[in-house]
């Protein structure tokens, strides 16, 4: 059945997503009434690796997760700091904007697949879909504002819509062609200076839960709960982060992956970087103050902004859980399964990787994407496909 919403005012459409009311406890995802429908005429931005395994099987998985996280950064860095709804997926990422932005979306996804392709020789396939054309096929878009902490929010989607996007795209509709050879997104504020982090408690498991093809919606909501209930029993399971933030890596570690996304003449590009990485890296081993930045506060808020967690017409998940619970978990999925109620990927693997956004160092805006290191959501997603 077609659902229709009415268009956003022109003056205020782009303060659609910051009027959503926030929401502070993960376990209220599946509570349908903090959901509310995009305007029918916003666009959802899709972008995903092709073939992400083949990458992955040959130890690429950091170049996968930050040709993802590019596209958050490029749009990010087009709209000039405003909120928007995004998701992160390890091997892909969406977003949705109001009718307004679509140029600037179009040129974003366009140059960073160029880039993508140009710097990392990997096809990122990335699109644009009408939120109206998405419920003519009888899927709705409903979002949701989770707040990971008193300083970042992350979009939650329901209502199958991203999903059949998602299927879309693979298809080859609504593609948006790469820029041509050399075009450069920008990426200001994207980075990745950490060391992979360790499971503390046995094992990083990457965990995607999607509803069963004719599943009741009660049903999959409820085992949402106990997969939350789960996960969030502290001494078994918990984010993939160490309660001081992850350790830094060498200040010129993936250097070269860095300098891939900025502009201007190679000599200066790296003289540049060289410094700012060096005092960086100095600045957070010595926990030393300096200006206004504290590197304790930034540390603190980069756990509390971590983006671990996230439902986009799915539950994904990285955590950082015991063997017994990963196989509790891995027990509950698989009768789920059978039942009809939900279909899943899990991976397991010994560590998880970040990604960085970070416009300024002195805001508390900042915000970490985490995956597991060895194939992660898209190791997940595979096996999710399988099933």
């Amino acid at each position: 059945m077609e659902t229709s919403v009415a268009t956003a005012d022109r003056p205020d459409a782009t303060g659609f997503y910051d009027r959503l009311p926030v929401f502070g406890m993960f376990s209220q995802l599946t509570d349908p009434d903090i959901y509310t429908p995009l305007p029918d005429d916003w666009i959802l931005g899709l972008a995903d690796i092709v073939r992400s395994t083949t990458a992955i099987e040959t130890g690429r998985y950091k170049e996968v997760n930050t040709a993802a996280a590019a596209v958050i950064a490029a749009i990010a860095n087009g709209l000039g700091g405003n909120d928007f709804p995004f998701v992160f997926g390890g091997d892909g990422a969406s977003f949705a904007l109001p009718p307004s932005h679509t140029d600037l979306a179009r040129e974003a996804l366009s140059a960073v697949a160029a880039w993508v392709r140009d710097s990392f020789s990997l096809e990122l396939r990335v699109a644009l879909v009408p939120v109206a054309e998405v419920r003519e096929q009888g899927h709705d878009v409903r979002i949701a504002r989770f707040a990971a902490s008193v300083d970042v929010t992350y979009a939650m989607f329901s209502g199958g819509g991203m999903a059949y996007a998602e299927r879309r795209i693979k298809e080859g509709a609504y593609a948006v062609p790469p820029a041509a050879p050399g075009t450069l997104p920008d990426l200001t504020g994207l980075s990745c200076r950490f060391d992979e982090i360790r499971a503390e408690r046995g094992v990083i498991l990457s965990l995607i839960v999607v509803p069963g093809r004719t599943a009741e919606t009660s049903a999959f909501n409820d085992l949402v709960r106990d997969i939350l209930s789960l996960s969030e029993n502290r001494t078994e399971a918990g984010r993939p982060m160490p309660e001081g933030g992850p350790g830094m890596s060498g200040p010129f570690n993936r250097f070269a992956m860095e300098a891939k996304g900025m502009t201007g003449p190679r000599p200066l590009v790296y003289a540049a970087l060289a410094v700012r990485r060096l005092l960086s890296f100095l600045i957070l081993k010595l926990g030393m103050p300096i200006g206004g930045f504290d590197p304790a506060r930034y540390r603190r808020q980069l756990v509390e902004n971590t983006d671990f967690r996230k439902f986009d017409d799915g539950l994904r998940m990285t955590l950082d859980c015991t063997p017994a619970l990963a196989d509790r978990l891995e027990d509950l999925l698989s009768e789920a399964q059978r039942q009809g109620i939900a279909r899943f990927g899990l991976h397991r693997q010994a560590s998880a990787l970040m990604t960085c956004f970070v416009p300024s160092a002195t805001r508390s805006d900042h915000i970490h994407f985490v995956d597991g290191a060895m194939g992660g959501y898209a190791a997940a997603a595979r096996k999710l496909k399988a099933a």
